[in-house]
């Protein structure tokens, strides 16, 4: 099970909603059946077992029923999840800085053990010094007034801790396109502070595996944007495949998301070492 006090409401979500498609299979119920035991249909049923939408304590309960859950231990069970995935994250106290569709990432990103990415326009948010992401989030949002770039970089910067926790700290694995390196936001010193950042977490921090895919591996599958792969420690949900556009973002499932896994594979074998991604950035330090 999830440690619940770093669990983010989307991941308990997620969970609840695994366990009930694995009894609702186990038993041989369709969806449409379990969708009318709660006073709803099969889409919202798909919805709820793919952790989507929360859940109320009733139909769960209804669910359980239906699936000829008796035992009191593992309905309290379920009861506590439920009211533990109520309570709003982090996050949501800033929902008018966050998009809509981004906000279920960040509760997928809070409870992850590993996340794997490829970045080929930014550095990595995760990795992005404050006067970096500035930069970028000004970009993003040329038009916004002060007060709402400052909390945009708040979140950005809150997200980092993550890789900091003291216990259960996430495990980064990013491959970074040299193009983004190379693009100068903010200016040289802006630039040249946000080299030395990735050399020291490079060289310091043992849960960061930071590669760069150099311009003399040649054209590849993922020039057509970011990818990012959210691993869970609960065993029985999948991982989940990220990709994020200009004006929103979407999950692949199935044999698409199993094809942008084995890119993330091949991204990592053509990308640079990390000791040769180190040397790399230290050269680079040196031209700018």
């Amino acid at each position: 099970m999830l440690d619940n006090r770093q669990a983010s409401p989307t991941a308990l979500r997620m969970q609840i909603g695994a366990r009930l498609r694995r009894m609702r299979e186990e038993k041989g119920i369709g969806q449409s059946e379990a969708g009318d035991a709660i006073r709803s249909s099969a889409s919202k049923m798909s919805r709820l077992e793919l952790g989507r939408h929360s859940f109320k304590l009733r139909d769960v309960l209804d669910l359980l029923d239906l699936y000829g859950v008796r035992d009191e231990d593992e309905r309290a069970s379920f009861i506590d999840l439920v009211r533990e995935a109520k309570k709003p994250g982090w996050w949501q106290s800033y929902g008018d800085a966050i998009p809509h569709w981004f906000e279920q990432y960040l509760g997928l990103e809070q409870s992850a053990t590993t996340i794997r990415s490829y970045e080929v326009q930014y550095v990595p948010g995760l990795l992005q010094t404050r006067d970096y992401a500035r930069a970028v989030i000004g970009l993003e949002h040329h038009d916004a007034a002060h007060e709402g770039l400052e909390r945009r970089l708040t979140v950005r910067m809150t997200r980092q801790q993550i890789l900091h926790r003291p216990v259960g700290a996430a495990t980064l694995w990013t491959v970074i396109d040299e193009a983004a390196l190379r693009r100068p936001f903010g200016g040289p010193v802006t630039m040249r502070a946000q080299i030395e950042h990735l050399i020291e977490v490079s060289e310091s921090m043992p849960n960061v595996r930071l590669q760069v895919l150099p311009f003399s591996a040649g054209g590849h599958l993922a020039l057509g944007g970011p990818i990012t792969i959210v691993r869970f420690a609960e065993h029985a949900l999948d991982d989940m495949v990220y990709l994020e556009h200009l004006t929103g973002a979407r999950y692949p499932e199935g044999d698409e998301a199993a094809r942008y896994q084995k890119i993330m594979d091949l991204l990592a074998i053509r990308a640079s070492r990390p000791a040769r991604t180190t040397t790399f950035l230290k050269d680079l330090l040196n031209e700018l």
